[in-house]
């Protein structure tokens, strides 16, 4: 029932939703590893998807693209072939929002089940965007519990 979160962040509204994801997955039983990348070594988060059920992954859009911190995670990772995960991606945006479409291809070629639906959220999340976020994090808790039975 252990959930990795590892997210960066340009103006802390990505850093609002994974916090929110996370108390989303506490409400539904699991246990949380927050990580930001700025403090967080890749190698730190392989770690802790090593006894794992979920993993998120969060990303604000920088030139049309990911968040170069998350980019850098995600070869790492896939490189690393990480099974029986499930997750979701997640991130805020100015313009175009690219990112969390860029996230969702990663999972889904590292085979991570997707749950529900990637959180996106244009500039800062609001009070609704951050209830999505905590819905997202229990149907992932949710989903970790019913492959544990």
């Amino acid at each position: 029932m252990k959930a990795v979160v590892a997210f960066d962040t340009m103006w802390h509204s990505t850093e609002l939703m994974a916090r929110a994801i996370s108390e989303g997955l506490v409400e539904g039983g699991a246990t949380v590893k927050v990580m930001p990348l700025g403090s967080s070594d890749r190698s730190e988060v392989v770690t802790e998807l090593l006894d794992a059920g979920a993993f998120l992954v969060g990303s604000p859009t920088l030139n049309n693209n990911m968040f170069p911190t998350v980019a850098d995670l995600l070869c790492y990772v896939r490189g690393l072939k990480p099974k029986n995960l499930v997750g979701q991606a997640f991130g805020s945006y100015g313009w175009s929002g690219e990112s969390v479409n860029q996230l969702v291809r990663e999972l889904e070629q590292m085979k991570v089940e997707l749950v529900g639906e990637p959180a996106k959220v244009n500039y800062v999340p609001d009070e609704t965007a951050l209830a999505r976020c905590k819905v997202l994090g229990r149907q992932v808790a949710e989903k970790i519990a019913e492959k544990l039975r």
